[in-house]
């Protein structure tokens, strides 16, 4: 397994070469990429921080429950931290099985608990203010015209 929380780039191809073996007939991945807008906000940038110790620490938990739960061979769990740019990845998550069904509910799985469970924080900085997000979808109430954060002066504004 892999568990990683980096502050550089994270490495997809070395990752997902580090999950293959002869015994696979299926690696599934997650890549997960900032994008350049969230509900009609142009998006500018990406905040990541975490509780480091405890996030690798649950990361690790999560692999491990992956495997038993779904019966999956390996798992590779890597996060970024620190400002992303749009297109750049923030999180990689590579599964690895015999079979591809497994692979597939073992990474929607993984991906989904990981930003419902583990001490990573994003905050995101757009054109007219910035918000820190939790791991559910975007609210509907800080959607485009209605801004939580100001970046200048970190005021609220409706």
């Amino acid at each position: 397994m892999r568990i990683e929380i980096t502050d550089g780039e994270i490495a997809t191809a070395e990752v997902l070469a580090g999950v293959k073996a002869g015994s696979d007939g299926a690696v599934c991945s997650f890549d997960g990429i900032v994008r350049n807008n969230t509900r009609g906000r142009q998006t500018l940038y990406l905040f990541y921080e975490a509780y480091r110790e405890m996030a690798l620490e649950q990361m690790r938990g999560l692999a491990e429950e992956a495997v038993a739960r779904f019966g999956v061979r390996d798992v590779a769990l890597v996060h970024r931290l620190g400002r992303l740019e749009v297109g750049e990845t923030s999180v990689l998550i590579a599964v690895a099985a015999a079979h591809r069904g497994v692979t597939f509910e073992a990474c929607r799985w993984l991906i989904d608990t990981l930003k419902k469970t583990v001490p990573i924080w994003k905050k995101e900085f757009f054109v007219d203010g910035a918000v820190w997000a939790d791991g559910e979808a975007f609210p509907s109430d800080l959607s485009a015209g209605v801004r939580e954060l100001d970046v200048v002066g970190g005021e609220k504004k409706v």
